[in-house]
């Protein structure tokens, strides 16, 4: 099931400025770095910007020789490992389940690191380098998106500790079917206002 969501442009905004939004992987530690998932550009005062925001996963692997593993779908609960085949490298879904709210992938090479990384709607969402044999990678998220004015991020790549610390909107997608989310706040002189961002118009599942 996807979550359709309109971003909204009710700010005073005159810069022309970004949006990002992104998820959190909460498995992590809390200095981790994020991908920017959806960067909003060129949205002007009064404009609204639609997508979808997908329940559905998929994951991919990359080996210490720059060989990518096609993606695969991916739920919580499920462990992948990047295997050595007699073909090569191969990323599979492992025999044994993990927990429950979990997405793994483990490396069982004998040597050479890989890198994970989680997509949603085709562009990714969180990712983890350096992954040693007999390491793995845990992604876990909240049904929660974070939303943001930024300036200089690319939808895809992770984002810099400057450009996070300024993101402090998490808002709760739990049980919803379809919302707008609404941009207000900025503008220029002493009567500025933060950007704030809220929900209307809620649809529940």
């Amino acid at each position: 099931m996807d979550i359709q969501l309109n971003f909204v442009n009710r700010s005073n905004d005159a810069n022309n400025s970004s949006i990002v939004i992104f998820q959190k992987n909460v498995s992590t530690d809390f200095d981790e770095l994020h991908v920017a998932w959806k960067v909003i550009r060129n949205c002007g005062q009064g404009d609204n910007h639609p997508f979808r925001f997908p329940i559905a996963m998929a994951v991919s692997t990359s080996d210490s020789y720059g060989n990518y593993m096609p993606q695969q779908d991916a739920t919580n609960g499920q462990v992948f490992q990047v295997v050595r085949a007699p073909s090569g490298d191969v990323l599979q879904l492992a025999s044994q389940p993990g927990s429950s709210k979990e997405v793994q992938v483990r490396n069982d090479l004998p040597q050479g690191a890989v890198g994970a990384t989680i997509y949603k709607d085709g562009t990714p969402l969180a990712i983890k380098t350096s992954i040693a044999p007999g390491q793995k990678a845990v992604f876990e998220f909240k049904p929660t998106i974070w939303i943001g004015v930024a300036s200089q991020v690319e939808q895809g790549k992770v984002m810099n500790s400057a450009v996070m610390s300024d993101i402090n909107t998490e808002v709760s997608l739990l049980g919803i079917k379809s919302a707008d989310i609404v941009m207000t706040g900025g503008g220029p002189g002493p009567s500025s206002l933060p950007f704030a961002f809220r929900l209307e118009n809620v649809v529940m599942a």
